[in-house]
């Protein structure tokens, strides 16, 4: 699923299960901006657990608490029945 408010603020994906909440922002671009993570930090207001965005970078990069993280690491790192960023 995805979450948006009425105020426009989003997050791409949302995923709940037995490893927990997780919420999940993707960018098309090599650089993270601050504004790149105003839907994660707007969603994490009522669900703190919610941690990473998804980016063309080669950096893992932790920005107030909010892992970005390069989008093909992410996918190779995804294990089945587990928590999407169990490695971290």
């Amino acid at each position: 699923m995805f979450w948006r408010t009425r105020g426009g603020s989003e997050v791409d994906f949302v995923v709940y299960g037995d490893s927990g909440l997780h919420a999940f922002e993707v960018k098309n671009t090599g650089r993270i901006d601050s504004a790149d993570l105003r839907g994660l930090r707007t969603f994490r207001q009522d669900y703190p657990e919610a941690e990473a965005a998804l980016y063309r970078g080669r950096e893992r990069l932790n920005a107030g608490g909010i892992w970005c993280l390069p989008v093909d690491d992410f996918l190779r790192r995804l294990v089945p029945d587990q928590a999407p960023l169990a490695w971290l």
